[in-house]
């Protein structure tokens, strides 16, 4: 077996929760992601050098982002699929050598009913029962922050892991200022109170306005594009759109043409604050490509994609003077 939570045995009997399954069992239908990122790829054993701080155990997904050149970000298209976040639970489809081939709880995708698909190191991957069950039980805490530090001691000084907005974590017990937080692979930790929202459910999240996804969506303006991104470390165009509707509390598809499938139709003279615009190939009749978030007053904010000549950070553009004002494809509405 993997590595497994170290929650006391104190804590589990204060919690009233089962033991640790004994070594020797059979490998659980669903692991928990032990990196503050992880990424998904569409084949295993396909990274470069340059990826090792995306693949480790501690991951680095900063130090990544940070030594790419813009040509090795381009590159990255055929190769990877989705991200995953710390504690983010995924299916278990298959195995092959130190590679393990999962489905994305929480992305949904017409590919498969379990979750976004793709592989990751088994390094990345943590197979705890204690952990799985506290997050069915107890009331979690958001990361509402663009990043917060997941930390040894209640004042925050002592920092570990650097965490992406949109990172659900088991709460344990809250402190003056800051929260203790269960983790899939080292017992408890803390996060500052200022940098995360607790519910006692996903449902209790409030529904979101227009102007709620606008100021969410408008928090990660100049943060560079990164393919299959969906962190606080870079993201593409429709992983930007779901995790800002994911922070909101709703859950819409992973991949831009089934966010259009999902969502109400909206004409172009009826665009509120918090829409979704898309783009296609064809000028605008074939598939889908690219995705942004209306903000209002004719401008939309999105992730536009790198080219192999200029790397295209987050941005507020107008509409009709997006790089593909000629391939607009409709709106359509989530709220």
């Amino acid at each position: 077996m993997k590595t497994v939570s170290r929650l006391s045995a104190a804590l589990l009997m204060v919690l009233g929760l089962v033991a640790i399954p004994a070594a020797g069992q059979a490998d659980p239908a669903t692991e928990y992601v032990g990196v503050s990122v992880a990424t998904a790829w569409v084949d295993p054993a396909t990274d470069r050098p340059v990826d090792a701080p995306a693949v480790a155990n501690p991951a680095d997904p900063r130090k990544w982002a940070a030594t790419m050149t813009l040509q090795q970000r381009v590159d990255l298209v055929p190769l990877l699929e989705t991200q995953a976040l710390y504690g983010n639970p995924v299916r278990i489809l298959e195995r092959q050598g130190a590679w393990v081939h999962v489905a994305v709880v929480g992305q949904p995708t017409p590919r498969n009913a379990l979750g976004y698909p793709g592989w990751v190191p088994a390094r990345q991957l943590v197979d705890s029962p204690v952990f799985g069950t506290l997050q069915q039980t107890r009331p979690f805490a958001l990361v509402t922050a663009a990043t917060a530090w997941l930390s040894t001691d209640p004042t925050g000084r002592q920092h570990e892991t650097e965490l992406s907005a949109n990172t659900r974590l088991p709460v344990l017990s809250r402190a003056d200022g800051a929260v203790l937080v269960a983790t899939p692979d080292r017992g408890p930790r803390w996060l500052r109170a200022a940098d995360v929202h607790v519910y006692a459910k996903a449902s209790d999240i409030p529904r979101p306005t227009g102007a709620d996804l606008v100021r969410t969506a408008k928090a990660f303006v100049g943060l560079h594009y990164l393919w299959a991104g969906t962190s606080a470390f870079g993201f593409d165009c429709s992983g930007f759109t779901s995790t800002v509707y994911a922070l909101n509390g709703i859950t819409i598809p992973r991949d831009a043409g089934p966010q259009m499938a999902a969502g109400k139709p909206v004409s172009k003279d009826q665009l509120r604050a918090g829409d979704l615009i898309f783009y296609a190939y064809d000028h605008g009749t074939g598939s889908v490509h690219h995705v942004g978030m209306y903000i209002g007053g004719g401008y939309e904010v999105d992730a536009p994609g790198n080219s192999e000549t200029q790397e295209s950070p987050l941005e507020i553009v107008k509409v009709d003077q997006h790089r593909y004002a000629d391939q607009y494809a409709g709106a359509v509405r989530f709220l």
